[in-house]
């Protein structure tokens, strides 16, 4: 049974950081594509980083340069460090594996400018 806990969000200024972790179980983060995802309020959700089992990763062009996807194996986590922040990066944040179709908690983001 797989489950995914989203953690460290908050509320922060314009230009400051978070880190979000999303520690796994059921599977191994590091044997899967895993992604962070986010929703805001009256949007879609969309992926905004995946990080692949050899350590490739991708992101949205809106947050290229700022955020950072990785993984600690050990510990079966993932992390997502979000730098430079933005208010249009406030929403409610998510992660799991890219074949997987459930939603975990979340951890929501807030950005004041």
């Amino acid at each position: 049974q797989v489950q995914l806990v989203e953690s460290g969000g908050g509320l922060v200024q314009a230009g400051g950081s978070l880190r979000l972790s999303c520690r796994a179980s059921g599977i191994q983060v590091s044997s899967n594509l895993m992604g962070w995802y986010r929703q805001a309020p009256g949007k879609q959700r969309e992926l905004v980083a995946s990080l692949s089992t050899v350590g490739s990763t991708n992101y949205v062009d809106s947050v290229k340069g700022r955020f950072t996807i990785s993984r600690h194996g050990a510990e079966n986590t993932v992390y997502l460090q979000m730098n430079n922040l933005k208010p249009e990066d406030t929403a409610t944040y998510y992660c799991k594996p890219s074949w997987y179709s459930r939603w975990g908690q979340g951890t929501q983001v807030t950005v004041s400018s």
